[in-house]
């Protein structure tokens, strides 16, 4: 009994697996950060080439 007692204390005590739970929720933070970058860079470089692309209109064509 005392065996199982040191044992299930010494699982409760490891810190392992909240580590691993740490790090995925960093992963999944910073990849919500960069989705969101990539979005906002996306619709503002669209909306620069669309702005060019008017402004040029027919030149060169």
């Amino acid at each position: 009994m005392k065996k199982l007692t040191k044992k299930m204390i010494g699982f409760f005590k490891d810190e392992e697996g909240a580590t691993a739970v740490e790090y995925a929720i960093m992963v999944a933070l910073i990849a919500v950060v960069i989705i969101a970058g990539v979005k906002i860079i996306g619709e503002k470089a669209s909306t620069v080439f669309n702005t060019v692309g008017s402004t040029l209109g027919g030149v060169g064509v």
